[in-house]
C-alpha cells in the first residue's frame, strides 16, 4: 500500500545539518513488526508512525522505533513528526499548541519561532555515585579530576549528564565503551560551556553502547537537551533561553533552542526543513 512519506531534518542550523527522522504519514493497518522492519531498513536513529489518536486531548499519535526497538517519547522524532503532520494539512485543536499523543503520554508542542516541545519529568535525577563517575572517566578517556559534575538526566533513554570544564574539553573526548565493565546499555551526556559571547552556550555530545557493546554517537538529540537544561538550570549554571550546539564532531550543526516559560516550564525547540518528500510502499 502507498503510504505518504517525508524525511524530516530536525535541529540544524539549515537542511541537512541536523538530525533526520523517517515520517510516514498514513500508518493504519501496520503491524509493530512492519513498522520495525521498516525502521531497520531505512537505517536511521529513529523513524515515525503517525496514527489517528485515542485521546480527545490529542490532535494525532505517533509511534517512534529506533533500529532495535520502540520509544516512548523522543525529542527530535517528535518536532519533526509534528512537522510533517501539520506540513501535509494537520490542523490542532488549540491555535497555539500540538498536543502529540505517544508511548510517554500527551507531549505538548508549541510554535516558538519553529516548534519547541516541552521537556518530559525526569524519572531519575540527582548524584551519581562515586565509583560510576570514576567508570564513566575510564570509558571517557579522562581523569576523574575532568570530570566537574555528573548527574542522572534519564527521562526516558537512561541518560547521565557528564558536565566538563569547556566545550573544547567535551570535543576532544575518545570515548571507548570496550573500557566498560557493567552490563548493558550506557548513554552518556557531555556537556561543556563555550566562553560567553560565542552564540552557543554549551558543546552537547551523545554517546551511547547498545548491549552488544557497540558505540553510537547521534547528531542532535531533543531528549538530552531537555534533560540537561533541567539539571543547568536547576543548578544555576546557566539561565534560559539559551542555545546548545551538537553534532559538531560528526559534521553537523545542531542548533536546539532552550527556553523556560513563566511556570517554569522548559521547552526544547529548533528548526524543521522537509528534505525529502513522497511515498512509501509498506
Amino acid at each position: 500500500m502507498r503510504r505518504g512519506f517525508k524525511q524530516i531534518d530536525v535541529f540544524g542550523e539549515h537542511p541537512y545539518t541536523g538530525n533526520p527522522v523517517a515520517v510516514v504519514l498514513d500508518s493504519e493497518g501496520l503491524s509493530t513488526e512492519e513498522m520495525q522492519n521498516f525502521t531497520r531498513w531505512m537505517n536511521l536513529s529513529e523513524s515515525t508512525f503517525l496514527l489517528p489518536p485515542t485521546s480527545d486531548e490529542a490532535d494525532y499519535r505517533v509511534r517512534i522505533f529506533t533500529l532495535a526497538h520502540e520509544l516512548p517519547f523522543a525529542g527530535h522524532p517528535t518536532l519533526g513528526t509534528c512537522h510533517a503532520w501539520l506540513e501535509a494539512g494537520g490542523q490542532p485543536k488549540q491555535p497555539d499548541r500540538i498536543i502529540q499523543e505517544c508511548g510517554a503520554g500527551l507531549v505538548p508542542i508549541r510554535r516558538d519561532g519553529g516548534l519547541a516541545f516541552s521537556a518530559p519529568p525526569l524519572l531519575r535525577s540527582g548524584e551519581v555515585e562515586e565509583s560510576f563517575v570514576q567508570e564513566l572517566a575510564t570509558v571517557l578517556g579522562i581523569t576523574r579530576n575532568e570530570i566537574v559534575d555528573a548527574q542522572w538526566v534519564d527521562n526516558g533513554p537512561g541518560w547521565v549528564g557528564v558536565l566538563l570544564e569547556s566545550a573544547d574539553a567535551v570535543l576532544s573526548v575518545e570515548p571507548d565503551f570496550n573500557r566498560y565493565s557493567g552490563k548493558g546499555n550506557l548513554d552518556i551526556g557531555l556537556v561543556g560551556p563555550y566562553p560567553e559571547g560565542s552564540g552557543c552556550a554549551f558543546e552537547v555530545r551523545a554517546v551511547f553502547s547498545d548491549e552488544h557493546g557497540q558505540e553510537t554517537e547521534d547528531p542532535v538529540t531533543g531528549s538530552l537537551n531537555a534533560s540537561l537544561a533541567q539539571w543547568l538550570i536547576a543548578s544555576g549554571r546557566v539561565k534560559a533561553p539559551y542555545v546548545s550546539s551538537q553534532g559538531t564532531r560528526l559534521g553537523r550543526r545542531g542548533r536546539p533552542r532552550i527556553n523556560q516559560d513563566a511556570e517554569g516550564t522548559i521547552w526544547v525547540g529548533g528548526d524543521t526543513f522537509t528534505c525529502i518528500n513522497g511515498e512509501v510502499e509498506i
